[in-house]
């Protein structure tokens, strides 16, 4: 069903069984993987960083040996979320000529990666995060805010294309309409027990949105 095909791939992968000894930096990525699986558990409550090391195997010493605080694990998330959908985002503009598909293309492919990867739609949703550092909300509205200036561009060009008047304005409507859209469907995964998905009835869907 995709539109957009990546050579980054969209997805943390599963953590693989800590070896003893782990290598340099790599205890790091295998406690963030643990961490991005136990937040696709459906109806899970706040992570403790105690339960973070009883998934591991390891003490909660052996957590802060490699981030300062719980806070710094989530940030780590945020950083993979950023520089994939941000790889992504690059790509397409790269690679699509025509703003209207460059638009499109940015949906769907912020609403596939969200499926593929519902650990972090909870923290792009904003779920996993409320009882967290407030600092990590705000980087993720100044996430958000960067796509709707992603989509600005884009939609500024598609409306002076058009001959709009005031294709300023209008672009910073439907932006915004456009985000308001993508965060609603990360929140209905989120919130269903990711039962209802981001991409359902994309099409007919998006036929709506961007008209």
């Amino acid at each position: 069903m995709s539109e957009f095909e990546s050579d980054v791939s969209p997805e943390l992968s599963t953590p693989a069984a800590p070896r003893k000894r782990p290598k340099p930096g790599e205890r790091r990525v295998q406690i963030l993987q643990a961490l991005a699986t136990m937040l696709e558990q459906p109806g899970s409550e706040r992570i403790t960083t105690s339960a973070l090391a009883a998934r591991l195997e390891v003490s909660e010493a052996a957590l802060y040996r490699h981030f300062a605080s719980k806070a710094q694990m989530f940030e780590g998330l945020i950083e993979f979320i950023e520089q994939t959908v941000f790889t992504l985002v690059n790509q397409i503009a790269e690679r699509e000529t025509d703003p209207a598909q460059r638009t499109r293309k940015l949906v769907i492919m912020l609403l596939q990666f969200a499926e593929k990867n519902p650990g972090m739609t909870r923290v792009m949703a904003g779920d996993a995060l409320v009882f967290e550092n407030e600092r990590l909300q705000e980087r993720m509205n100044q996430f958000f805010d960067k796509l709707e200036s992603s989509l600005k561009q884009n939609l500024r060009d598609a409306a002076g294309a058009d001959g709009a008047a005031t294709p300023t304005v209008q672009a910073q409507v439907q932006a915004s309409v456009i985000v308001a859209f993508m965060m609603g469907r990360l929140q209905r995964f989120s919130r269903s027990g990711f039962k209802r998905l981001p991409t359902e009835h994309l099409d007919a869907s998006l036929a709506v949105v961007l008209g």
